[in-house]
């Protein structure tokens, strides 16, 4: 079955496959200690120009998310994030459980923070009353499908460093935002001044894997601590390494994300053509768009996809690495017989 329901529904990209089979001999040191690992840390700390940093590899999104957050906090913190963050919505109170930290959600439209959003939640510092502000949580494309910009990432990070606080990017989709922005990882992190960020792999080609990467010396103090805790810490960890080796050095995290973003560029093309409104700018992969409940029904007659705003009739379509010509004409061609 193809569906444009999510990036986590494709398959894996072959050189992923592989990695995996050529680090399937002999035995090795668990937990990380091995030698893929070692040369996959090498490749993140080439991929943004740092030697002085300890980048950590968990299972998936949530499990880097929470061990991210808890690195940046006490119990007695806020996190700050949009109503839509993935944080907020789709990790089953996960982060909250494990940081002990209220969230504090702000309603956008298009799923990005502003100074100027975050500004008046920025209170009550040193007040025992209320709980204190310590992190800006943002997404990397937001779950909009959107991508800040090099400069909107600076703003929201100096703005968190002028309040003693810590910026951390959910970069899931990362990549995507590369892509679309023709701006690196260094650039879209350590010279915007972002504290710890994850960058996907899942949704990208990898069969399993995030990496975290703390850019502060206390936020890496302890963190691998609360990897171990969230059951992050793989025993056979070269399993997920191994893949970031050409991964990052062949450079198919781009190119995944430019074949996916593309895909999604030339899906929302046929859409419009078809008289299909699109509600948000496709700056990823990810096509948001409105259809009434008959035409919806019809087209899932063919196709798994996800409402999004039911009151609004609004539904997300997601394209992947590795989706094709075929897959976007077939798609475009039904969707263009029963939308009225």
């Amino acid at each position: 079955m193809r569906s444009f329901g999510s990036d986590n529904n494709s398959g894996v990209h072959p050189l992923m496959l592989q990695a995996i089979i050529d680090a399937n001999r002999n035995h090795t040191i668990g937990y990380g200690d091995d030698d893929w690992t070692r040369e996959a840390e090498k490749a993140v700390k080439r991929l943004i120009g740092k030697e002085d940093i300890e980048p950590l590899f968990v299972f998936n999104g949530t499990g880097a998310n929470i061990t991210a957050l808890q690195a940046c906090t006490l119990p007695f913190h806020h996190i700050i994030c949009a109503s839509t963050a993935h944080i907020a919505v789709d990790e089953c109170g996960a982060p909250t459980k494990f940081t002990g930290c209220a969230l504090k959600e702000i309603v956008t439209s298009d799923g990005k923070l502003t100074p100027e959003m975050v500004r008046p939640l920025l209170h009550g510092f040193g007040v025992e009353h209320h709980s204190q502000p310590k992190v800006i949580a943002i997404s990397q494309t937001t779950e909009m499908g959107t991508a800040y910009t090099p400069r909107e990432i600076k703003l929201l990070a100096d703005l968190a460093h002028e309040h003693g606080m810590y910026l951390f990017v959910d970069g899931t989709r990362m990549a995507n935002a590369c892509a679309f922005l023709n701006v690196s990882v260094k650039e879209m992190t350590v010279d915007c001044g972002v504290d710890i960020f994850t960058f996907g792999g899942t949704k990208n080609g990898l069969m399993v894997g995030e990496v975290l990467v703390p850019l502060r010396k206390e936020l890496a103090e302890n963190i691998r601590y609360y990897r171990k805790q969230a059951s992050q810490l793989y025993s056979k960890m070269r399993f997920i390494s191994a893949q970031f080796i050409p991964y990052f050095n062949e450079g198919i995290w781009l190119e995944n994300a430019q074949n996916s973003n593309a895909a999604a560029q030339k899906l929302a093309a046929g859409m419009r053509k078809a008289g299909v409104k699109l509600t948000q700018e496709v700056q990823s992969n990810a096509v948001f768009f409105t259809l009434s409940e008959e035409e919806t029904t019809q087209l899932r007659e063919r196709y798994f996809f996800y409402d999004w705003d039911v009151e609004q009739n609004e539904r997300r379509l997601v394209c992947s690495w590795d989706t094709t010509e075929e897959d976007l004409a077939g798609f475009v061609s039904y969707l263009r017989t029963i939308v009225k």
